[in-house]
């Protein structure tokens, strides 16, 4: 069978699923679970898939093969939900208090859900391999635990296929962008330490408080004095920590924040010059610094041969394929990124009207066709591309 039969055969078997995709999303969305303890919603999944080859891992996610045997095309859905309460007033709402799916899993997993049904009852081009995977939105990396675990090289899988709703794109449009489109995000901390004493008699102090105030200043010049103005990185710092008493001067004090590039070598460059600078300017003071950092998700680079064949596709089943879409947003899908040719689109969801992680984001059903249309259009170029 040519392209063309299984995009317009694969097509219609996704409409015939969506009505018990929404009610599968319906459900997923209404019992919620955190990072690591989404072994329930990994069930309901199981399930809903078609019954095939199935193997947990990474602790609370699995993978399901779809089709029979052969070198395989993954695709991703995201198991867990947020910490944040519900706010929108759907009829199946959370009923976990505290915890929503507030960005787009459950669509996406619905999504998966349909497609992988689909390929069952209609065949494909290559086996589907649906991934469920844990702890998209905490440390440590479910994806990451997938790489590592080595399930994808059992299953020869040969691509990876993800698409995440898009609330600042219009619906119906995708971006399918080649090249980095998430950065790094990497966490940091810079401990100052100096010596403590008296507030009335700060020159018997090396205070550390004035000196990390100076560190954070210098830092802000990492990127717009060390890296290239056409490239994007963005350093900022979240939390300072100091002191006990107003008129004591402390030994320690503490910043931490997160560093984020769209490229590889940015992200090198960067992780250097911070201890570097953080350091030389902590000794200006009489002071110390120790920086280390907490390497989190590589930039999520998109392959430009899946990229451009995954594109026509996209116009193929209705969706227009929008402009480029980057973020200094991170998704751990990037170490799927590292390993295999993998593609990340974006579904637009909200034109801008809303944000991801709010406690009112809830995409209109109707988003699990797109984003399965999405899907399909990546697994079916994915097929060609290694056929």
């Amino acid at each position: 069978m040519n392209q063309h039969h299984h995009l317009a055969t694969l097509s219609a078997a996704l409409e015939e699923e969506l009505p018990a995709a929404v009610e599968l999303r319906h459900r997923i969305h209404a019992r919620p679970c955190l990072s690591g303890a989404e072994a329930p919603t990994r069930d309901l999944l199981l399930a809903a898939l078609p019954t095939g080859s199935t193997t947990k891992v990474a602790d609370t996610g699995a993978v399901v093969r779809v089709g029979g045997p052969g070198p395989a095309i993954a695709v991703r859905g995201e198991l867990d939900a947020l910490a944040v309460r519900e706010a929108t007033g759907a009829p199946w709402a959370s009923e976990h208090p505290g915890i929503m799916h507030a960005c787009g899993h459950d669509i996406h997993l619905a999504a998966l859900s349909a497609l992988a049904r689909a390929v069952d009852s209609s065949g494909g081009p290559a086996p589907l391999l649906a991934v469920l995977q844990p702890r998209e939105e905490t440390y440590p990396s479910g994806a990451r635990d997938l790489v590592e675990d080595g399930i994808l090289e059992r299953e020869r899988c040969r691509a990876v296929i993800g698409a995440h709703v898009q609330p600042l794109l219009p619906v119906g449009t995708v971006a399918c962008t080649p090249g980095g489109v998430n950065a790094s995000a990497d966490e940091f901390t810079v401990t100052v330490r100096g010596r403590g004493g008296h507030a009335a008699y700060p020159h018997l102090t090396r205070d550390p408080v004035v000196a990390l105030a100076h560190v954070v200043v210098a830092l802000q010049s990492l990127v717009s004095r060390g890296t290239d103005p056409m490239s994007h990185t963005v350093l900022s710092i979240g939390t300072l920590t100091a002191g006990t008493a107003a008129n004591v001067i402390p030994s320690t004090a503490e910043a931490r924040g997160t560093l984020r590039a769209l490229d590889g070598r940015d992200r090198d460059i960067l992780h250097s010059r911070l201890a570097e600078v953080a350091e030389l300017v902590a000794q200006s003071h009489g002071c110390t610094a120790e920086v280390t950092i907490d390497h989190g998700e590589p930039v999520l680079h998109n392959d430009a041969a899946l990229t451009a064949a995954t594109r026509p596709l996209l116009g193929s089943l209705g969706l227009r394929a929008g402009a480029d879409l980057r973020s200094a947003g991170s998704d751990d899908f990037s170490f799927f990124c590292e390993h295999l040719p993998s593609l990340m689109v974006f579904v637009g969801s909200h034109g801008g009207s809303e944000q991801l992680h709010s406690p009112t984001f809830l995409p209109a059903d109707e988003r699990i066709r797109d984003v399965a249309r999405a899907m399909l259009a990546g697994y079916l170029a994915a097929a060609e591309l290694i056929a």
